[in-house]
């Protein structure tokens, strides 16, 4: 991070771009949380390591059943990004899914390939401006995405796990797409980000369509820079994600899907001269997922990129 008015630029890209296969909880397949990306100035490819759990098979007020089912979700990302001039930024991901089931009926395990997600970014504007000695710095910008149908979808899931998420898979089979926008203000060295995400999800090949879903975030972030060799970027505020219902054979809502999730974020970038480490941690304080038959766990992100 070479300084902060650059950050700014990639601070927009921080938006939680969560899971569509578990609606809210950010579990499974489509989990695309980008958080603070790396800043260089024209490319840079890194790893990305997410976990997330999740309870299914909860009773009706969310109590747990010996039908209880823990879920666990690990993806292993090659990810990167290029610049294109000042004005545009594409972003890609390609995932490998680690999901593990542990049940009284039985314990259960798939690992492969996700669904690749490709994303672009425009600035609209950055501006900049003295207010008393300190430099306002804000930006705007607007990005719209893709995910293709790259991870394996098995649909006799869906029929064994009727009062459950169809959230055990690889892929969703389907081809989704983002639409994002992203306002960044910064004084000095505090600043905060406010993020807007929709995800437009179709029907795959066996009528299932997952439930479009809204993301909103806000995050309050400061530098400080260390032996002018290192700097330390910490950050935190609030997430709020809301998903409509999953729909079968283009009619028929499942009641298992949908619903709400409110998380406490906090996280801290470390950037160096030739890397850059980060790490994000979602607590969730308030949810009601799928018909309060689903409770997501806190999500955990690792990253490490260099540039090239």
């Amino acid at each position: 991070m070479m300084n902060w008015k650059k950050l700014i630029v990639m601070l927009i890209f921080c938006t939680p771009i969560t899971a569509i296969a578990c609606d809210i909880c950010g579990c499974g397949v489509g989990s695309y949380y980008i958080g603070i990306l790396p800043e260089y100035n024209k490319r840079f490819i890194g790893l990305r390591y997410q976990h997330k759990t999740l309870q299914t098979h909860l009773g009706p007020y969310s109590n747990v059943t010996p039908l209880t089912t823990d879920e666990t979700y690990q993806t292993a990302e090659l990810w990167g990004a290029w610049n294109f001039g000042k004005k545009f930024r594409l972003l890609a991901f390609l995932p490998y899914n680690f999901n593990q089931r542990i049940a009284q009926t039985g314990n259960g395990d798939k690992n492969g390939l996700g669904d690749i997600a490709v994303m672009g970014y425009y600035n609209v504007f950055t501006k900049s401006a003295t207010v008393k000695s300190k430099l306002l710095v804000h930006s705007l910008w607007l990005g719209a995405g893709i995910k293709l149908p790259t991870g394996k979808y098995e649909p006799g899931e869906r029929l064994a796990i009727q009062e459950s998420p169809n959230n055990f898979q690889l892929g969703t089979a389907s081809t989704d797409f983002t639409f994002n926008a992203a306002y960044d203000v910064r004084l000095n060295d505090w600043g905060v980000n406010v993020n807007l995400n929709y995800k437009v999800n179709t029907a795959n090949k066996y009528q299932y369509r997952y439930g479009n879903k809204l993301t909103t975030n806000a995050l309050l972030y400061h530098k400080f820079r260390l032996f002018h060799k290192f700097t330390i970027a910490p950050n935190a505020g609030i997430l709020y994600e809301t998903a409509t219902k999953d729909v079968e054979n283009q009619k028929y809502e499942v009641a298992v899907s949908g619903g709400y999730s409110t998380s406490l974020v906090t996280g801290v970038e470390f950037a160096f001269s030739k890397f850059s480490f980060g790490a994000n941690y979602q607590s969730v304080v308030s949810q009601e997922l799928a018909n309060n038959r689903a409770k997501a766990g806190n999500r955990l992100m690792l990253h490490i990129s260099v540039p090239f």
